[in-house]
This record gives C-alpha cells, structure tokens and sequence, in this order.
C-alpha cells in the first residue's frame, strides 16, 4: 500500500512540473559585454513594452522594485538595476509583435562590460578575475562573482515556467584579433546545453557582430572573426550591424542602433522559429 502511494506521488509530482511549464513561453537566454549590458539611455518610447514580453530579474534592484528570480514586464533596463537599451530589448519585442497572441516572450540577460569571452567560461573565469579591472570585478560580484554559474540559475528557474528556444551574445570588442574566438564562444555554448540539458538543433545561437566599418567601427576587423562562428557551432547565426548608428565612441551603438540591432536578432529568431516578420528595418 504505502509503495502503491509513493508511484502515486511521485506521478501527481511529475504531471505538476508538467503543467507548470508552459510550451507557450519562449524563453531566450542572453548574453556578452558592455552592447548586450546595454550602453546607451533608453528613451520615453521604449518605455512602453507589451507585458507579453517578459524578463527573469538576474539581481535584486530595490529602486525597479524587482527580486531576483522573479519575472516582470520588460521594461528597460533588461540587464542590471542602472544598464541601458540592449539589442535584447527590441528582439523580444520584435518577436511579440510577430507571434501569435498566445505565445509570451521571456529574456534572462547577464552580461559584463569590458569582459573577455574567458568571463562566460566556467573553466576559465577564476584565473581571468585575477587580472581583472576592480570595476570588472565589482559588477561580477552582483552575479555573486560567476556571471555564467548565475545565468545557469537563472535559466533552471525559466524552465519551470517555459521551453528555452535559443540564446543570444553580443560579445568580441575585449576578443578583437582573437582567432580562437569562435572555439572560445563553442565551449560556453556547449557548457549551457549540457548544464540545461538543452538540444543544439533546438537552441540556436545568435550572435552579432560589433560596430561596423560604415559607422567607423573601432573593432570593426573582429566582424570577419565573428562570421566564422558558423563553422565552429553549426547551429549558429550572424546578425549584421550594418548600418546601426553607433554612440561617438564607435565602440557602442547608440538607442537607435540598438533598436536595429535588436530587430535583426528577432527577425532572424522569428524565421528559425518559422513565421515571418513585417517589421521595418
């Protein structure tokens, strides 16, 4: 009788993780330095957002009134409780505006600027905060010191609510000339999959590429690295900066590249996803 309970139990307990998750929320994990933090102002129009759009809280921020681990709508800043406009920002909105009403869009954003790849490799990133800057190590202790360990969290708290459908990096300005790049960015890919029990096939990476040489890019040459990430991860994507309005310093782009930049990563999500987009670039 009391074995007769346990299978019992234990099946009531795995029909309710099953209810819990929601095939209708698509969860997209995203990731990189100071463009994917998000460097510049958001504006009053991109304070208005769908509340189908959803983004999992990475930190505790006190002055947005929201706990990390909890979702909300995805007001800026997606990132940290003071960041900017992120592509992250207008791909998930993108993709709301796209998909059927009944589908609901959640981004998790960790992202460090100035960081190298190494940061986001779990292998790595001890001995690359030794030498890191004290402002480096400063915003890596609000992920308690290991940003990837805590986009890992993050996602393990999404899976209980929806399906993760791909992730996202905008990366390579601290990497520029680095030819192993490509390799460097294909061990933190396969670490997520393996640590999420994710299937490539079912998660594709985006990655974009840095300011472009039309904007006076000043690591523009890394673009060229960047495009070669498809053969190190086939299930990877390059979405082109070209023409996205870049900030004076030509290292970051400005709002309005951003909102480009991120309508890219969100059309090409969306034609993975297999709908199409009528947006206007």
């Amino acid at each position: 009788m009391k074995k007769g309970l346990l299978i019992l139990g234990l099946l009531f307990g795995a029909a309710q993780t099953l209810l819990a998750q929601d095939p209708n929320f698509y969860i997209f994990l995203s990731f990189g330095q100071s463009n994917m933090e998000g460097n510049a102002r958001f504006e009053p129009q991109d304070t208005t957002v769908d509340s189908r759009f959803r983004v999992l809280e990475a930190v505790n921020c006190p002055n947005l009134r929201r706990d990390k681990g909890k979702w909300y709508t995805a007001a800026p800043p997606l990132t940290r409780c003071g960041t900017g406009l992120t592509p992250a920002d207008y791909f998930g909105r993108t993709l709301v505006a796209n998909l059927p009403q009944n589908v609901r869009v959640g981004i998790i954003n960790v992202s460090i600027g100035g960081c190298k790849i190494e940061l986001f490799d779990k292998g790595q990133y001890k001995s690359y905060l030794t030498t890191a800057a004290p402002w480096m190590i400063n915003m890596t202790n609000e992920y308690d010191g290991n940003p990837y360990q805590r986009l890992v969290e993050m996602a393990k708290i999404a899976q209980k609510d929806g399906v993760i459908k791909g992730i996202l990096l905008h990366q390579g300005e601290s990497n520029t000339g680095d030819s192993l790049w490509p390799q460097k960015v294909k061990v933190v890919y396969n670490n997520l999959l393996q640590d999420l029990k994710l299937k490539p096939a079912a998660v594709p990476l985006l990655a974009g590429e840095l300011v472009a040489e039309d904007q006076g890019g000043k690591c523009a040459s890394m673009n060229k690295i960047i495009a070669t990430l498809p053969q190190a991860i086939p299930t990877a994507h390059v979405i082109s900066s070209t023409g996205c309005t870049a900030a004076a310093d030509k290292l970051h782009f400005n709002a309005a590249g951003y909102r480009t930049l991120g309508t890219r990563y969100g059309v090409k999500m969306l034609s993975l996803l297999g709908y199409d987009a009528k947006v206007e670039d």
